[in-house]
């Protein structure tokens, strides 16, 4: 008898899935496929649960002669192994990213006469309904808040992109990128002060309250699933920090970084340009205490940021807070600086991961921009996190067409350059 084998990815099966399977079953014997959760958080979404439990899952279904585990994403560990005679898949991989992934595994199989078989893509109302509820499911609070320290578990890097509206949000969840054969997309997002306070026209010196940022938290909860990193600048008051802890684990955030200085805020970019005042080890450790002693789940973090590079204090101060930190509680460090050289952030990484291989580390290459995702994991990094870029890009573009316009007293040169509305719109989920 022929093999026909299927890859799932999948947390539930609806008529899409009983319907390739009975495709399958009129070419032969079926194994189905699991995708692996480090190949899944980079091909397609967040699982709600576990690999194994997919798997048990897809031993349910009839027709299903045998569930094997795929670890890569371009079929070549199964099909070395199992040489189907033919590869069944929804033809809605015919375009896009993935379509990179079905000529590979076209290639593979005409090396020794397999076949690949496309199915028309089931897509109705019913199946829409349980699209739509499985991603609020993925969008609920008590999921999205574990998924870093989950992500941190399953992937050498968390790759972190900030967002400052609902709109920017869709853009970091939903881009997903085909490059030299592989697909890839941001793990994270991160609510940054500085882009919150920019895209309300405000200075960044903590200006915006708690209550307008927690705001834009919300529009970015309410159409993305992705975990959130917030940006807690100083903290506040350790009596404020406390309550802000608290209503970030309700909105479903999964973690805080806040930064080891006093006083009115100073973008970090500045270093000793302007004054800036470094709390003391003990003030700090202090508040990191008092933030998770208020905490009420284990999934949240709290990250302790240190300026020491920033503020020209030295490598052995940066070190002595950072193991002081996470004495007093901090679930991670994240080392800043505004060289353009990596090098001391490196060696600040190498010196740390020397005393302490666990507590995750967390950079954010703004102005050290050379240094790739690979080289900073080689040195103990574990989430790096572009911090303003998306602010960055939109601001020079935006500032262009309304000076077009102006020139020209019309629209009609600016417009090739612009997004179609309707572009814009298919981002958006329609309930």
């Amino acid at each position: 008898m022929k093999t026909v084998y299927t890859c799932f990815c999948t947390d539930v099966i609806h008529e899409g899935h009983l319907n390739i399977l009975k495709e399958c079953s009129k070419l032969g014997r079926v194994i189905v496929g699991c995708l692996s959760d480090k190949v899944l958080i980079r091909y397609n979404k967040f699982p709600t649960i576990s690999q194994e439990e997919r798997m048990k899952l897809y031993r349910t279904l009839p027709g299903v002669e045998q569930v094997v585990l795929q670890e890569q994403m371009h079929y070549d560990d199964v099909i070395s192994l199992i040489h189907p005679d033919y590869v069944v898949h929804g033809d809605n991989w015919k375009e896009g990213p993935e379509k990179s992934i079905r000529d590979y595994v076209e290639k593979l199989l005409s090396e020794y006469g397999g076949q690949l078989v496309d199915v028309p893509y089931t897509y109705n109302e019913d199946v829409k309904k349980i699209d739509m509820q499985l991603r609020e499911k993925l969008a609920m609070p008590e999921y999205r808040r574990k998924r870093l320290r989950q992500l941190l578990e399953m992937t050498p890097i968390v790759k972190t992109m900030e967002a400052h509206s609902g709109l920017t949000g869709l853009i970091v969840e939903k881009t997903v990128v085909e490059h030299e054969g592989k697909l890839d997309q941001f793990d994270a997002m991160w609510v940054s002060s500085l882009c919150d306070s920019t895209a309300k026209g405000k200075p960044d010196i903590e200006l915006v309250d708690m209550t307008s940022r927690f705001r834009t938290i919300e529009d970015i909860t309410e159409v993305t699933t992705k975990p959130i990193i917030f940006d807690g600048d100083t903290g506040g008051l350790t009596e404020h920090f406390v309550y802000t802890v608290r209503s970030l684990e309700r909105l479903g955030v999964s973690a805080v970084i806040i930064e080891d200085k006093t006083g009115l805020k100073k973008n970090s970019l500045f270093g000793t340009e302007v004054k800036q005042t470094q709390a003391t080890i003990e003030e700090f450790s202090d508040k990191i205490r008092a933030g998770k002693k208020a905490q009420l789940t284990d999934d949240f973090m709290i990250i302790a940021r240190i300026e020491s590079l920033i503020l020209e204090r030295g490598m052995e101060d940066a070190l002595e807070r950072a193991f002081a930190f996470v004495k007093a509680g901090a679930d991670g460090i994240m080392i800043h600086s505004r060289k353009k050289d990596p090098a001391e952030i490196c060696e600040f990484c190498d010196k740390f991961r020397a005393q302490d291989p666990k507590t995750p580390i967390v950079v954010v290459p703004t102005s050290f921009n050379t240094i790739t995702e690979e080289e900073l994991a080689q040195h103990g990094v574990n989430i790096v996190i572009y911090a303003n870029q998306l602010t960055r890009s939109a601001f020079p573009a935006m500032q262009q067409t309304a000076m077009d316009i102006l020139k020209n007293h019309r629209a009609k040169e600016v417009d090739d350059r612009l997004m179609s509305i309707k572009d814009i719109i298919t981002l958006i989920d329609e309930i």
